[in-house]
């Protein structure tokens, strides 16, 4: 499917004038279209308070065979959303809209859109983030000093991951936070700029995601003495970092909750749902007893957890601690039960504490699946999902019939088996709703702690293409832990195994490529915010490029042999390959691309 020939616009610098506007603005929008569509009028159509409104373009250039279009649009509600429709010399309409060009008039809810609030720091877009899950990281020598919790089944550091319940919450190595001090020169060399934690409050589990205590560091983790020499490590080698914060439940243990079962007068009392007047039946996450469910409806719930400068979420980004920002777990259940949804209030009030805290500070939310309708940029700088990239990328790439024992990321214990048109058609529909700036926070995981290991599932050779993908298409790149040394778990439990330090050495290549692979998105702006113009589409290639105004980058990933021709209008007769094993020829008009196997390949094109 040659994809090349037809326009194309996205929110990135090449094609609007002001991603971050505010109500009242006026934005120029541009659309790129071919010479050869004979294209004689363009419109961009933006809604009004839901009214279309017409904005009438004028072709502000042409050169290399491309026309450029341009109209002035005003920025009207806090979201503005808009297309663009032209007609042919011929007479053919079309709509252009963030999932395409389209014969016939599309959904609104798929228009691009410009977004008023306020916008994240800018360095957002620039990162490859290292997730750590504390307790399989590292074991400093502090750790032998705490004996094991008494929820906790010790093991040692070598011992296999348990993954039956009732095991799987409570086997427990002891990795600390002055652990992850000792390696992170290891994650600095591999080139991540972004650290995230995952929970680190003292909680009833490994995973600590029942929190027990919002105000402390989990003592078996270091305290909080440790949490501050971490993150000042972390700041003098460049890394910022961000923790992980439960806002849809706390742990049974919690003091909160211990206060309000059993006692309906208790003030905590109105911070969870109960289900009877005794106050010993509630609601809790999915059901789980160990996670009763947090009301927000409740004015002191806010004060305490996430409102003003005394709150949970403002005190951990205030010296002396100074995260960067909060990943917030279940985000999208946040505030909402039953007939209750009250997460936009709640997510815009977190991010007004931070704001006042440290504007330069990001907010991430994790929404497993379709996630735009909550990402507006009125709070979340960016989406912690598994739609878009993770599970098709996975069905592209994977063994056939490959088994995923479930976990968050997943829906199916067998994967479906996808074609590059069924990878291209579901990341495009799945990011179309996001403003483009939210794009460019949006996690871009291969796999997390809550998935099986790609790696585990992945055909023979794919994992670098697969990697590729991840670290050239928008948002920020993940690595959880263990990915660069090959590891390897059937679900979310087995994928939690202890990094095994003694075997560097023996992961090598697998290392030098992850380095390689992140160090090629660092050291390229048009990796860093650039558009993405995707090229051709076949059963087993993709290709697109990523370009600004300062160089244009051609990738295609292959998992099986392929050649496809496309227009010079579309790419530049000049291309510089930069890795790679996929061939470039350019002849007369035409440029072919071809090669075998699976591939990853990047050229450098001359910008034009």
């Amino acid at each position: 499917m040659d994809l090349s020939a037809l326009p194309h616009h996205d929110g990135s610098s090449l094609y609007v004038s002001n991603g971050s506007p505010e109500i009242g603005d006026g934005v120029i929008v541009r659309l790129r279209v071919p010479a050869d569509l004979g294209v004689v009028e363009v419109q961009a159509r933006s809604l009004w308070d839901k009214e279309p409104s017409l904005w009438p373009a004028v072709r502000s250039a042409v050169k290399s065979g491309v026309d450029w279009w341009e109209a002035r649009l005003t920025v009207t509600n806090p979201v503005t959303h808009y297309r663009f429709v032209y007609r042919t010399a011929s007479g053919d309409v079309r709509w252009v809209n963030a999932t395409g060009v389209h014969r016939t008039e599309p959904r609104d809810i798929e228009d691009f859109a410009l977004s008023a609030h306020a916008p994240a720091p800018e360095w957002i877009g620039s990162q490859v983030l290292y997730q750590v899950f504390p307790d399989r990281f590292a074991r400093s020598a502090a750790a032998d000093a705490h004996p094991a919790p008494e929820w906790a089944e010790p093991a040692a550091w070598t011992d296999p991951v348990n993954n039956e319940r009732p095991h799987t919450g409570v086997q427990f190595y002891g990795g600390d936070l002055w652990g992850i001090i000792d390696k992170l020169d290891h994650i600095v060399n591999l080139g991540a700029t972004l650290l995230y934690l995952t929970p680190f409050f003292a909680a009833g589990s490994n995973h600590r995601y029942d929190s027990h205590d919002f105000a402390h560091v989990d003592p078996l983790l270091g305290g909080d003495e440790a949490l501050i020499a971490l993150i000042e490590a972390a700041h003098q080698r460049g890394l910022k970092v961000i923790g992980d914060l439960t806002t849809n439940h706390c742990g049974d243990g919690h003091e909160w909750f211990r206060a309000a079962v059993g006692n309906p007068d208790a003030p905590e009392s109105e911070f969870f749902y109960w289900t009877n007047a005794e106050h010993t039946e509630y609601a809790a996450w999915l059901g789980v007893p160990s996670l009763p469910k947090f009301n927000w409806e409740s004015a002191e719930l806010r004060r305490r957890f996430i409102e003003g400068p005394d709150s949970v979420v403002a005190t951990w980004l205030k010296k002396p601690f100074g995260l960067d920002g909060w990943r917030i777990d279940v985000a999208n259940m946040t505030g909402r039960y039953g007939d209750v949804d009250i997460n936009e209030d709640i997510r815009r009030i977190i991010r007004r504490t931070m704001i006042d805290i440290n504007p330069d500070t990001i907010l991430l939310g994790e929404s497993t699946n379709d996630a735009a309708f909550d990402f507006r940029g009125d709070a979340w700088h960016g989406a912690m999902s598994y739609s878009a990239f993770t599970r098709p990328v996975w069905a592209w790439l994977s063994d056939e019939g490959s088994e995923a024992a479930g976990g968050i990321g997943m829906v199916l214990s067998t994967i479906p088996e996808y074609s590059g048109a069924d990878v291209h058609t579901q990341y495009t529909e799945l990011s179309a709703g996001f403003p483009w700036r939210i794009r460019q926070g949006n996690l871009v995981a291969l796999d997390t702690h809550d998935t099986p290991r790609f790696a585990g599932i992945a055909r023979e050779g794919a994992v670098e293409p697969a990697l590729l993908l991840s670290l050239t298409l928008p948002g920020i790149p993940v690595v959880f832990a263990g990915d660069e040394l090959g590891l390897v778990g059937r679900d979310g439990e087995e994928s939690r195994t202890p990094m095994p330090w003694d075997s560097l050495d023996a992961a090598a290549d697998r290392i030098a490529l992850y380095t390689e692979l992140i160090h090629l998105k660092r050291d390229h702006s048009a990796l860093n915010g650039g558009s993405l113009r995707w090229l051709h589409i076949g059963d087993d290639v993709l290709a697109f490029v990523r370009e600004d105004t300062h160089e244009s980058l051609l990738v295609v990933v292959s998992r099986a042999e392929f050649e496809f021709d496309i227009d010079s209008a579309a790419v530049s007769a000049r291309a510089s390959k930069i890795r790679g094993t996929a061939q470039f020829i350019a002849a007369g008009d035409r440029v072919t691309v071809s090669g075998s196997g699976m591939s990853a390949t990047v050229w450098s094109l001359a910008v034009h």
